[in-house]
């Protein structure tokens, strides 16, 4: 029998455990809280991760949980254009977004019974020996695999303790987000709800999640601002949030207005610098691999971190799925790195770039990217389009 560990049962984590299940491993999936919680926001499925999703589970109905999404274009403050909606070409999937209560449902409801779920497991010892077994322990139990997944987030003490010099950093932004349920937004909860509009230094994104998400609809809203994340209490923060962007036009206002505080969720905007130089850590009959926010943390303007997890989890599978302990699963642990470590790299760089854009503060600065922007557009996004349209499944 196979055997993996699967460390943090966040997306990626449960993505990757249940489809290492549905292969015939034996998965221990380790959790440190004391329960699986999703977080109340909602996130975007762009054609790679709908792809993704879809080859891990194909029978995890997928587009029952997601709303389209529509490009709602940019605009400035003020309301006007900096670049047009535009129909998106009609290649795969078609972009989407979901509630992360219904997504974590569907992921969970797919662990089935090859999943061993333990919670209130801390990770804080890491086994990487050469002619041992890879294994991790909380200081009082040692979880021994064939294969360890490290699907443990931004602050992996995975990756702490085999790549330690990919360190989590701020990306120099706060970032808030909150879902309104639809029934307190109901002239909201429709097209016009979704867009993005750009600053000085601050960005607005809102999109409409449909009538069915997480059982009430709404609208997802995320904010973000150059600078250190605020210290204050959500219900400060909100009203810091209102005065910021008063002046903005609808339905920006109407969104935070209708928000509360609880429902507020900020955060800083944080990434690896540098990216860890691999992915795959060989040992004993197979070895370690980091997945997800452990491998490839990024900025978030281009909304591909959960994305590219997926596809991590995707690629993983096909890779080890006739792969036995020794020889073959180290061979496809090495094959795992070769292949996600360039098309990480690739989207982070995009990403960083979009950084950059969002920035820019100022009279010259603000003139120079308006003007620049419609042609930054399809060379930044849409050259993400085409890398999250054009990413396939390994076969």
């Amino acid at each position: 029998m196979r055997t993996a560990v699967v460390v943090g049962a966040g997306i990626a984590g449960l993505a990757a455990a249940g489809a290492l299940a549905r292969d015939g491993w034996q998965v221990t999936l380790l959790e440190r809280g004391e329960r699986i919680a999703a977080p109340p926001t909602a996130l975007v499925l762009w054609p790679n991760g709908r792809r993704a999703l879809e080859a891990l589970d194909p029978d995890g109905g997928w587009s029952g949980i997601a709303a389209p999404l529509p490009d709602g274009g940019v605009r400035r403050p003020d309301g006007q254009w900096l670049v047009a909606p535009r129909t998106r070409p009609g290649v795969g999937p078609a972009p989407a977004v979901v509630h992360l209560e219904d997504l974590y449902d569907a992921l969970v409801a797919g662990l089935g019974d090859r999943v061993e779920l333990r919670t209130g497991v801390p990770v804080t010892k890491v086994r990487a020996r050469r002619a041992a077994r890879p294994a991790v322990g909380d200081g009082r139990t040692l979880f021994e695999a064939d294969l360890i997944v490290a699907a443990d987030g931004i602050d992996s003490p995975v990756r702490r303790a085999l790549a330690p010099d990919a360190v989590a950093v701020g990306s120099g932004f706060a970032a808030w987000q909150a879902v309104v349920p639809g029934f307190r937004v109901p002239a909201l909860a429709d097209q016009q709800a979704g867009g993005e509009t750009l600053g000085a230094g601050y960005r607005f994104v809102s999109m409409p999640l449909g009538e069915r998400a997480a059982g009430r609809g709404g609208v997802y809203w995320v904010a973000t601002a150059a600078g250190a994340p605020r210290p204050e209490p959500p219900a400060t923060q909100l009203a810091l949030l209102r005065r910021w962007f008063a002046d903005w036009h609808a339905p920006v206002g109407d969104l935070l207005a209708a928000t509360r505080p609880e429902e507020l969720i900020p955060q800083e905007v944080r990434e690896l610098r540098p990216l860890p130089r691999t992915y795959g850590f060989r040992c004993g009959p197979g070895g370690l691999v980091l997945l997800g926010d452990a491998a490839h943390a990024m900025p978030h303007h281009l909304g591909q971190g959960a994305c590219l997890a997926f596809e991590d989890a995707a690629t993983l599978q096909a890779l080890v799925a006739t792969a036995e302990p020794g020889d073959a699963l180290g061979a496809a642990i090495e094959a795992y790195d070769r292949a996600r470590r360039p098309r990480t790299a690739s989207v982070v760089r995009q990403s960083r770039r979009m950084s950059a854009v969002v920035q820019a503060r100022g009279r010259l600065a603000l003139r120079a990217r308006d003007a620049a922007l419609s042609s930054l557009r399809p060379r930044i996004l849409g050259y993400a389009d085409g890398l999250a349209a054009d990413w396939q499944p390994p076969d």
